[in-house]
């Protein structure tokens, strides 16, 4: 099989040759150009052999259009500082507008996805990063939960207008992101679908309407698109149907199913089985591979990819990386 010829079986459920797999983390110097992002994703890449590209831009690329600032460090492993947000208080949500698709940094990524097209498409499927309408909205408000909270309490109507704005623009964007040559959305919802955060009620007033806006207008255009849960007890359930065609968690954190339960529950494809921040960080060769094991065991090998739960921090060691490639050849 070829990766692309893989990828496909693996999706719907079919017998594959190996377990397709892939790791994707942040290099916070070289994500802010679009040629370091280019070299950054194809180096992850090519290095390892992955099956299928994730790309990882700077996760401000979809807010700085609206005058959010954030500077970045310089370093690899230090994540950007933010300066300053448009939203002062609940009222200003209503003067959001509409970005264009190919403006700014919007634009920049599509040009960083047209280069990452001509090096990879051809081999590989490559999905782009995009954050559910919530969490764009919280990377307004320099990443911070608090805004978001005090405006669904005191002015929701306004938040409901900027949610709408953000959507709009999110849908429009990832339809560019598809005419670049990009296989599906790597569709995030950065911790606000789980239980202490919002109530899944909440979720649904101002999380579910907008997911399924979104993904409904790209489900006939893509071939790939992942939902991502972020953190522990998710809500697996409440978002299992959405349309995409395969959805990825962390699934060893407290209150969320494993990866056999997913994939019963979903009856889609389930991607992860490593766990980014402990295994892989800080854990041994044999300790990744142990965990490798795990997850084949429990996936039976099928309608499943091997990930980690979420991005990989900068600094793992690459002979853990490597440990997964030899248990895959």
């Amino acid at each position: 099989m070829n990766k692309k010829e893989r990828v496909d079986a693996a999706l719907r459920g079919e017998k594959v040759d190996r377990v397709p797999a892939s790791l994707w983390g942040h290099d916070y110097e070289r994500e802010w150009s679009i040629q370091g992002l280019y070299d950054a994703t194809v180096e992850n890449y090519t290095r390892y052999d992955w099956d299928f590209v994730k790309v990882t831009p700077r996760s401000s690329y979809l807010v700085e259009g609206w005058k959010a600032r954030y500077v970045p460090s310089g370093k690899k492993h230090q994540p950007p500082t933010f300066e300053d947000s448009p939203i002062r208080g609940a009222s200003d949500w209503k003067r959001i507008r509409p970005q264009e698709p190919d403006r700014g940094a919007l634009g920049e990524q599509l040009r960083a996805l047209q280069l990452i097209n001509h090096t990879v498409g051809y081999d590989a499927y490559f999905v782009q990063t995009l954050f559910c309408p919530l969490a764009v909205a919280k990377y307004l408000v320099g990443d911070h939960n608090e805004p978001i909270i005090h405006s669904i309490r005191e002015d929701r109507s306004a938040l409901h207008a900027a949610l709408r704005v953000i959507t709009e623009t999110l849908t429009n964007y990832a339809i560019a992101c598809l005419e670049q040559g990009a296989s599906g959305i790597f569709y995030a919802t950065n911790g606000w679908a789980r239980s202490g955060l919002l109530t899944q009620d909440q979720y649904r007033e101002f999380g579910e309407q907008y997911d399924l806006e979104f993904l409904d207008a790209i489900k006939s255009r893509s071939k790939f698109n992942i939902l991502h849960h972020c953190g522990p007890h998710i809500y697996f359930d409440l978002l299992a149907s959405y349309p995409v065609q395969a959805i990825s968690w962390s699934a060893t954190l407290e209150g969320n199913p494993d990866l056999a339960e997913g994939k019963r529950r979903s009856g889609k494809a389930v991607m992860g089985g490593l766990s980014e921040q402990t295994t892989l960080k800080t854990g041994s060769p044999g300790q990744v591979q142990e965990e490798v094991h795990k997850a084949l065991e429990i996936t039976e090998k099928e309608h499943f990819f091997l990930t980690a739960g979420c991005a990989i921090a900068p600094e793992t060691p690459n002979r853990n990386i490597e440990a997964i490639r030899r248990m895959l050849s």
